[in-house]
């Protein structure tokens, strides 16, 4: 017999219905971006400035560190958004798309064409300035935006563009882990480090052990980890995706054996006798509790974080980085501004490099048998994924805060990164649109894996 509705429910469902469509977090941070862009050029614009100047303290004595809020949000919360990161990045390298080899190399040479050449594009309008730092800026793509407009398009789009798209996000993700760690770091203090270093040992040691409370890495990622590398110089998100690859991918139970002790248990609930109210008896309760802590015991804890943290990044922690950092006044800009080094190396970089680069990429390694293209995507429709994959919104606005701190530059940065987004999104959509058969062919390709060809001697 169902449970009739609570009033709550019918709240709640719609929600929870909506977080979970694959488009939603694209809305909401377009939504956020939006508010912020608005608020930036209205009288709410010095009040806001005033919000993310307040300074918190975070630590003890000289392990302290003093900062405004809107540092917190970009080296606090974001290190939420990485944590997230690495955990998807260790699960795709253990058995996701990125643990064979073969189905591995389209992508990896894809986002490496997305990442060089508009590095490159960037730095050719900029070298020998001091903007020649923002080189990592266009080399970013939002996955949540990039994923979310490929949605839209429906059952139209073939599982081989999601899985394509998604494991070109991932490399994506991950070069830009690479890039930061390497060219965004101030100066470092060994001693700091060390301390960081010692407590992701300790991570380690604690998976090695068989310890699988999330509480206890927690302690040690926030505490240790994070904390420390904060204070070293050395980005704090490095910490966050350092910690991600910790936290245990294993199971205490096989899924055969849990299948089995769970109709055990489910046996011995039905013969419990039955109360004559709404409240369960002891015995239970004692078999609702070891149903938990068997179904506990049979999701890694990498896998059990990645899902409770996926709502909470995709709708807090995302849409308050947007709010804090899309605001931009576009009262002083002109033409001949978005015409300068800055803006031109951004824009085009995305726009020209991001599709160039993959296009390119694939293209060769295709035509020397390195690769293989799936027999069902066509080069329009990678130029379609390609041009979704130059909406870098997230990462490049977190990546521009690194690179720059002439707020003018900045300014620039990121008008430059919202038109190009936006113009990507729409390009890429309108090209996939034309380019996908009209009909459903997702259940025609739900065998279709990409898969690179073998390299001949």
């Amino acid at each position: 017999m169902d449970i009739a509705k609570t009033p709550i429910d019918r709240i709640r469902n719609p929600i929870k219905h909506f977080m979970s469509s694959s488009s939603s977090s694209g809305i909401v941070l377009f939504i956020t971006a939006l508010l912020s862009l608005i608020l930036a050029n209205t009288s709410a614009a010095t009040f806001l400035d005033s919000v993310w100047a307040m300074k918190f303290s975070i630590g003890f004595e000289s392990f302290k560190v003093n900062k405004p809020l809107i540092y917190w949000i970009n080296d606090g919360l974001m290190s939420m958004f990485f944590f997230v990161v690495g955990l998807e990045l260790k699960r795709e390298i253990l058995e996701g798309e990125l643990s064979n080899p073969r189905k591995a190399l389209l992508p990896i040479f894809a986002g490496l064409g997305g990442m060089l050449t508009p590095a490159a594009i960037y730095w050719y309008f900029n070298m020998g300035t001091d903007a020649a730092s923002g080189w990592g800026i266009p080399m970013a793509t939002d996955i949540a935006f990039a994923l979310g407009v490929l949605s839209l398009l429906g059952k139209r789009v073939p599982l081989s563009l999601k899985i394509f798209l998604t494991a070109l996000a991932i490399i994506d993700d991950l070069g830009a882990v690479l890039v930061i760690a390497l060219f965004y770091t101030s100066e470092i203090s060994l001693s700091n480090l060390g301390i960081g270093m010692l407590f992701l040992g300790l991570m380690i040691a604690a998976n090695r052990l068989g310890v699988r409370n999330v509480l206890i890495y927690g302690v040690l990622g926030i505490g240790g980890v994070w904390l420390a590398f904060l204070l070293s110089g050395v980005h704090a998100t490095i910490a966050a995706v350092l910690a991600a690859f910790t936290i245990p991918s294993s199971v205490r139970i096989s899924q055969e054996r849990y299948s089995q002790k769970m109709g055990n248990l489910l046996q011995k609930f039905e013969k419990s006798p039955p109360t004559s109210s709404s409240m369960i008896s002891p015995d239970m309760q004692e078999i609702l509790d070891d149903i938990k802590i068997t179904t506990d015991s049979v999701i890694p804890p990498l896998q059990r974080l990645e899902h409770s943290m996926h709502n909470v990044v995709a709708f807090v922690v995302m849409p308050v980085f947007a709010l804090a950092n899309a605001g931009v006044s576009l009262g002083n800009i002109t033409l001949s501004a978005l015409s300068s080094p800055i803006p031109l190396g951004i824009m085009l970089g995305l726009l020209l490099g991001k599709t160039v680069g993959i296009v390119g990429f694939v293209f060769i390694f295709n035509k020397t048998g390195i690769v293989k293209l799936p027999s069902n995507m066509s080069y329009v429709q990678l130029l379609g994924v390609a041009m979704l994959a130059a909406i870098g919104f997230t990462m490049s606005l977190f990546i521009t805060s690194l690179a720059f701190e002439n707020p003018a530059q900045i300014v620039q940065a990121k008008i430059a990164i919202l038109l190009a987004s936006l113009v990507a999104g729409l390009l890429g959509f309108l090209t996939l649109h034309l380019s996908l058969p009209p009909e459903d062919t997702e259940s025609l390709d739900d065998d279709v894996k990409i898969e690179a060809a073998p390299v001949e001697a």
